[in-house]
């Protein structure tokens, strides 16, 4: 038998989990921020340790107000888990103030995290402004060089390319390169605001720059809140378990197509409903 207690032994045999540190803000609603990533990282297989950077006061009509956590609080949260747990991996999501930001990015320089996944959380689902603009400025210049990949939606890139208007599918893969090049890191650009029936996210791998497409059928559901929280949390499980870069990539994108495809049925609230993020009791690889 495989059974962890060896009666012979008189003792436990101990194993490990794959821990992800997700640092993000609270959702009230329950499908998105570090609600959405514990979800996910849970539904992978991995133990989910948070460090609550804001408390939103949400549902899925969208966000009425934000409740910034001390910075103080913020730090101590990081270190007092990866001083005692570690973290095979860190994702990172909305961080609405420059304080927060160049805090975080201090508190991880002291750490040895090999894979940080950032989300660059900017904008709502329902529009509301999430992060202040001193702060996507030390985003920029702090976190995302730190940063091993990071996933932005096409508002959250034309932002990063300095305000420039990305336009149908065909100017994202040389968006997704440019992105890694001037950042230095691995771009995963996410299609969900277009409206084709095709969506093809980019993934750009900043070793050498090659550009993989990501294809997926657009599946008619308002059922997507919350959805880039879910595959940048999916992203940073599959990096904690040790797949590569690109096998991660492709694992979350299937992870957050099927968590939209099996979400679609349900109806939670009046708005943008959550997606199913335990749509199988067996863990994709």
């Amino acid at each position: 038998m495989n059974d962890y207690y060896n009666p012979a032994r008189k003792e436990m045999q101990m194993t490990h989990y794959h821990t992800v540190l997700t640092i993000a803000g609270s959702d009230s609603g329950g499908g998105a921020g570090i609600q959405a990533d514990i979800k996910t990282i849970s539904a992978l297989g991995c133990f989910a340790t948070s460090a609550i950077t804001a408390v939103t006061v949400q549902n899925t009509l969208g966000v009425q107000d934000i409740h910034p956590v001390p910075v103080p609080i913020v730090e101590g949260q990081i270190r007092a888990v990866l001083d005692d747990i570690g973290a095979d991996a860190v994702k990172i999501g909305m961080l609405q103030s420059e304080e927060i930001v160049l805090t975080i990015a201090r508190t991880l320089r002291h750490y040895a995290v090999k894979h940080i996944v950032l989300d660059p959380v900017m904008v709502s689902t329902s529009g509301h402004r999430l992060i202040e603009e001193s702060a996507m400025q030390a985003l920029c210049q702090q976190l995302i060089p730190m940063a091993r990949i990071i996933t932005p939606n096409i508002p959250e890139a034309e932002w990063l390319l300095g305000g420039r208007k990305l336009g149908g599918q065909d100017s994202l893969p040389e968006a997704a390169r440019e992105l890694s090049e001037t950042f230095g890191v691995s771009v995963l650009l996410k299609a969900g605001h277009l409206e084709e029936d095709c969506l093809v996210d980019y993934f750009c791998d900043a070793s050498h720059h090659d550009i993989i497409p990501l294809p997926s059928a657009r599946i008619p559901t308002r059922n997507t809140h919350g959805t880039g929280c879910t595959m940048s949390s999916a992203l940073a499980a599959l990096l904690a378990k040790g797949l590569t870069l690109e096998e991660a990539a492709r694992g979350a994108k299937r992870f957050i197509e099927q968590a939209i495809r099996s979400g679609a049925g349900y109806e939670i609230g009046h708005g943008h409903g959550p997606v199913n993020h335990f749509f199988s009791p067996l863990t994709p690889e």
